[in-house]
């Protein structure tokens, strides 16, 4: 149940390769049933580019981001702030970066498609926009 990261290179602002690093050593334990989505999390981490909070694009998806979807299949839209887990409810639109999608776009761009896999299978998603992205909008502290 993980993104595919095959040929893709993410963007992750150095402060949140720092706080979901410790938030992997401290919570993870915490989560053993999701050690596939632990591992493709920490994979993501290892091969990312880590800039700085004032360098990164305003079109690239860091923690706390709000962004746009458009499913490659169905071309239905769905707009979601990406979290740490503790702070995910479904229900007010927000999607734990510890979650198969979540994980598959943290650090990915506006116009980018990612396949990640999901317990019925593989799913498509296209970055129509980033609406919301906390660096690009001066706000370090969240």
């Amino acid at each position: 149940m993980g993104a595919t990261m095959t040929g893709r290179r993410i963007h992750i602002t150095q402060q949140d390769a720092i706080r979901l690093r410790e938030w992997l050593r401290v919570a993870g334990r915490r989560h053993e049933k999701d050690r596939e989505n632990l591992a493709v999390l920490r994979d993501e981490l290892d091969a990312a580019q880590v800039i700085q909070p004032d360098e990164v694009p305003p079109d690239v998806v860091t923690l706390h981001s709000r962004v746009r979807l458009v499913d490659s299949d169905t071309d239905q839209e769905t707009c979601y702030t990406l979290v740490f887990p503790e702070a995910a409810v479904a229900s007010r639109e927000r999607i734990s970066v510890l979650a198969p999608l979540g994980a598959a776009i943290l650090g990915c761009r506006t116009g980018e498609e990612i396949r990640f896999r999901v317990p019925a299978g593989w799913r498509t998603v296209r970055i129509a926009e980033v609406l919301y992205q906390p660096e690009a909008a001066g706000d370090f502290d969240l």
